[in-house]
């Protein structure tokens, strides 16, 4: 397949640069899979989807400060994105491998500076984009961070580097149910949740399940092969409790909340009866796939020929997406991390 067949015109002002007001509040796209019907909501809508015997399936990852701006030793404003702590062959402390940005003219050995006289050395080039750092600190790596890390948004969603850390950003870009640190973006199918949505579900006799997927960069590369099979996925960290896999095996319908819940239970659907589990995945879900665990889906509108469009596609067929998404934009709704979901039965 040819993966211009999975693009779109999209108005930019349909990007949406900030949250609503109130989580809940999302407008929320029903599409009926077997009659193609396409019905309005907003989230707080959702439950009335839900009955006994449903399990939701919610990734609990927790997306951690990992964006920070400093200086180069030679002037100007660097800005880096953490991907990992680095395990491999070096005996420092606090290396991490991550981007740069602005990438040119960047050394091995330069010297950074950022907040607290925190200070950082590029040790080594990883590939064309990844770069290794060593950190040193007075306070603690991860308290650092804390108090001075910025929430890792994705490039479509505007920030001035010099503007002051943004409070709303690190909570809004943050699941309700967040739990186990270890994203740079967030499962943002989930940023529409509040507890009292959650409660509702739970009171129409569904079960909320959750599962870990810890979210890479990645999730933001361009398809950069014009052919989709030619694509090749990060691989990314999971884990699913005992709990959790006994509530998806005795479930009517698993309904998975976003692509990486999605992509984890295809993961593990060969196993049949799934038992606790950790491990990582490079599963890549395109049309032609054939979804052996999930029931429903609950996701954001994503960008076109990205590997989540294709997920999507492949759930739902290309062209009712397409109509969907035509749909979408017809009715101004908003789109990416912050914008408005869709509910795909």
């Amino acid at each position: 397949m040819k993966l211009e067949e999975f693009a779109y015109d999209l108005p930019e002002e349909l990007i949406a640069q900030e949250p609503v007001a109130v989580r809940d509040q999302s407008r929320m796209m029903v599409v009926h899979r077997k009659t193609g019907e396409i019905e309005l909501r907003t989230f707080r809508d959702l439950p009335g989807y839900f009955g006994a015997g449903d399990v939701i399936v919610v990734n609990d990852s927790r997306v951690f400060p990992a964006r920070l701006i400093g200086s180069k030793d030679s002037g100007g404003l660097i800005e880096i994105l953490l991907l990992s702590v680095y395990t491999g062959d070096l005996e420092e402390e606090n290396v991490w491998e991550a981007l740069l940005r602005p990438a040119k003219r960047v050394t091995v050995g330069m010297m950074m500076t950022f907040a607290d006289g925190c200070t950082a050395r590029i040790v080594r080039r990883m590939s064309e984009k990844r770069w290794l750092l060593a950190f040193t600190t007075a306070l603690p790596f991860g308290d650092f961070l804390d108090r001075y890390g910025r929430a890792p948004l994705p490039p479509y969603i505007k920030r001035r580097r010099d503007r002051s850390r943004s409070e709303s950003d690190l909570e809004r870009y943050q699941t309700v149910y967040a739990r186990v640190q270890g994203s740079v973006a967030a499962p943002t199918a989930g940023l529409h949740f509040t507890r009292d949505v959650l409660d509702r579900v739970e009171n129409r006799g569904a079960s909320i399940a959750p599962i870990t997927l810890h979210i890479g960069y990645g999730t933001f590369l361009p398809i950069e092969a014009a052919e989709v099979e030619d694509h090749l996925m990060d691989e990314e960290r999971f884990g699913i409790g005992e709990e959790t896999a006994r509530m998806v095996n005795g479930a009517k319908r698993v309904i998975a909340v976003g692509t990486t819940s999605t992509r984890v239970l295809e993961s593990v659907a060969g196993e049949g009866v799934i038992g606790p589990v950790s491990g990582s995945t490079r599963l890549y879900i395109y049309p032609g796939y054939r979804f052996r665990r999930v029931d429903a889906l609950l996701t954001n509108f994503h960008l076109p020929k990205s590997s989540l469009f294709l997920l999507v596609c492949a759930f739902a067929g290309r062209e009712l997406m397409q109509k969907a998404y035509r749909f979408a934009i017809e009715n101004r709704f908003r789109f990416y991390s912050y914008g408005d979901c869709m509910l795909i039965v």
